[in-house]
This record gives C-alpha cells, structure tokens and sequence, in this order.
C-alpha cells in the first residue's frame, strides 16, 4: 500500500481517505489470467494532474501508472470554432463509435484498459490475440490509444464495423506523461507494426477545416458513423470533436430507450447539437423536416419498445453477443461485470464449429423497468 501512496505523491492515511471516498478503487479481478499485475487501482476522479481513469499497478517488474485518457472538448459550431482553437494544419480523423482502450505490457503479458480504468478480461484477450508484443518491447514507455469495435462488443456493441471486435488506433502515448506522438509517427508506427488506425479523411489548413469537416460529417452520417476528431498535426494542442446527426439520433434513441439510466443532460446536450448543426449547415424548411422526424422517431419509437418489453416481459435488457476463446476468460467476465456493479445475466455458453464460445450477455435496465412498471400500474409521474 506504501508504494501505491508514493507512486500517486501521498502518504499511506491519504491514500485510506481516497478509497474511503472511491476516489481510488479497485481496478482488477485477482485471477492467473493477470499474473504479472499484484495489485491495481483506478481513479475514478481527476486527482491532483492525474486524469480519471488513470491506472497506478504493482506488477512483476515495478509500479506502474497508466495516465487516464483526456477528455475531449466538443465543438459546437465549425465555424470560427476551429480556426480559433488551432493554427496550421489539422488531421480531420475519423471518431468511431465504440469503446476507449489504452494497450500496454506489464511483465510478459498485454493488458486492456478501460476508459476509466479497469482492466477488462474479455478486452484483453482479445488484445493477445489480435497484437503482436513487438511494438511494446520497442517502445515499453508507449501505450497505444484503441478505439475497441464491433457488435460483439460488451459496452458500445455496433454492427457498422462488423461483428468481431476489432482494434484501431487513435493516439500513441506515453503512459507516464500522456504525451501523444504527433500525426505522422503515429502513421509511421502503425504502418510499421500491422496496426489498424483510425481513418484520417484528410490534413488542411485549420482555416479552410470547417468546410472539409462539414463535407465529411454529411457524408459518413449517411453511412451511419458517429463523426470527427479535428487534430493538431502535431498533437500539440488538444483536440476537438464534433458528431453527425445520425450519430446524435443513435444516441437518443439509446438514452430513451434506457430513460430512467441516463440523465437528463445525456439527451438534452444531444438535442441542443442538433440544433446547431442544422443552423450552421443553413438547411431549408424540407431539411429542418427530415431532421425533426428523425429526432422524433428516436426518441418515440425506442421508449415505445421499452414500454412494451415491460408490458410484455416484465423486464428491459440490453442484449450483447460475445465470444470467448478461453471458459475460464468468460467465469473471470461475468466476476469483472459483477465488481463493476452491473446487474446482468449470461447464456450458457456454446461452442462453434472453431471451437469458440458464443456467450449472450443480457444488461438488466433496473432503473428504466422500475419506473416503466410504476406508471403502468396507475401511478403518477412525479
């Protein structure tokens, strides 16, 4: 406990009060599965210069601390938001649609975390299986920054990117400082080691950005996608993001759909980028329609279907399909689900014709069925 008080610059009574307020909490499930790690603790709020999310473990060789992911500012408008926020050229790259992981090696084995800070043991098989080590005993002070896709996802679950999870990569970081590598070593380096990276649309110059942004984000909204990240080309100056209309809509439709889980300001903050984006996109009344529907049936169609799962079913669960290459990787799942305070439950696993174990993970929506059943038994909305 010592060395984890050092390693955060506490003392060992500062570091009891941290866990006494979850500030610092328990990162991982003990198991062989992670053998090099000994112990491993996540802050689940900014501390000090450490980001949320930040990952401090004592593993075979030393402690370590895996800074947490920053958070991305969001723009509004594109215009003068990018002209003022850079200067030079910015990378207009691609922001998918799944789950933030920071990939490292500790000891002899690689491990997956979180964005806020767990080590996931269903991420992190995929993980050895997917990536060669070879990068990280290049760069052991690097970490690689993954955007984690695809339908078979425990967390963001989505078919645009087909059904596997799959790993691409946004940033390269140091672990211990956060820096990031500028645009075109982080190129170089995914080049050099197979890695697939987030697709960069295009490099320009910032003041001229709001056009080519424009033109992207009307075009992989169309396609389904969630949107952009502008990037200094030299990382120097923190990103921005901006979503699609499609990508906004999704949302919605999620957040209705499971209304009594997230909070008012998850839908409002949605409703309000839509209305920019319509302005600033100068869209006639025809347009501004198209739009108005396809918030609308967002946001009815998806509560419509709550209601009549409750209704019809008792419950609402939100249904993911996964696959395991290891039973013993799926028991260490279903502990790591449980310690993250998820209510769930699993299907029996079966195994496919490659010997693979299909496992389908139901998320029970306690909040959204207990109010859905209230008011169909004749109470009031308070």
């Amino acid at each position: 406990m010592k060395e984890i008080a050092n390693a955060i610059g506490v003392s060992t009574p500062a570091l009891k009060e941290l866990f006494r307020r979850d500030v610092l909490r328990r990162a991982f499930v003990k198991h062989p599965f992670f053998s090099d790690v000994f112990e491993a603790y996540k802050l689940d709020r900014k501390f000090g210069s450490l980001e949320e999310g930040t990952l401090i473990a004592k593993t075979t060789d030393r402690i370590e601390i895996v800074r947490g992911f920053p958070k991305i500012k969001r723009a509004l408008t594109l215009f003068p938001t990018i002209k003022k926020h850079f200067d030079g050229d910015v990378a207009i790259e691609e922001k998918m649609n799944g789950y933030n992981v920071r990939i490292v090696k500790f000891g002899e084995k690689l491990y997956a975390i979180t964005r806020g800070g767990f080590i996931c043991p269903y991420t992190t098989e995929k993980v050895r299986l997917f990536f060669d080590d070879s990068f990280f005993k290049d760069y052991p002070n690097l970490m690689l920054c993954c955007e984690a896709v695809g339908e078979e996802s425990p967390y963001v679950p989505s078919s645009i990117y087909g059904e596997r999870l799959d790993f691409y990569v946004f940033d390269v970081r140091d672990r211990k400082t956060n820096s990031p590598l500028p645009i075109k070593e982080k190129e170089r380096i995914c080049e050099e080691y197979g890695f697939k990276m987030a697709t960069i649309f295009d490099i320009v110059d910032c003041r001229i950005a709001h056009e080519v942004v424009r033109d992207v984000v009307e075009k992989i909204g169309k396609e389904g996608r969630e949107g952009v990240v502008i990037k200094d080309v030299e990382m120097k100056v923190p990103p921005i993001k901006y979503t699609t209309s499609q990508a906004n809509c999704s949302d919605l439709s999620y957040g209705f759909k499971y209304f009594g889980e997230y909070g008012k300001d998850f839908l409002f903050s949605r409703l309000i980028r839509e209305g920019f984006q319509s302005w600033e996109f100068g869209e006639v009344e025809e347009v501004m329609n198209e739009r108005a529907l396809r918030i609308g049936k967002s946001i009815l169609f998806s509560m419509v279907e709550s209601i009549r799962d409750v209704k019809d079913k008792g419950k609402i669960y939100e249904r993911m399909r996964l696959r395991f290459y290891d039973l013993e990787v799926f028991e260490l799942f279903k502990e790591h689900v449980r310690r993250m305070g998820v209510s769930a439950k699993f299907s029996e696993p079966i195994q496919d014709e490659d010997g693979i174990y299909i496992v389908h993970y139901y998320k029970y929506m306690k909040s959204t069925t207990d109010t859905v059943k209230h008011i169909l038994e004749g109470n009031l909305w308070s």
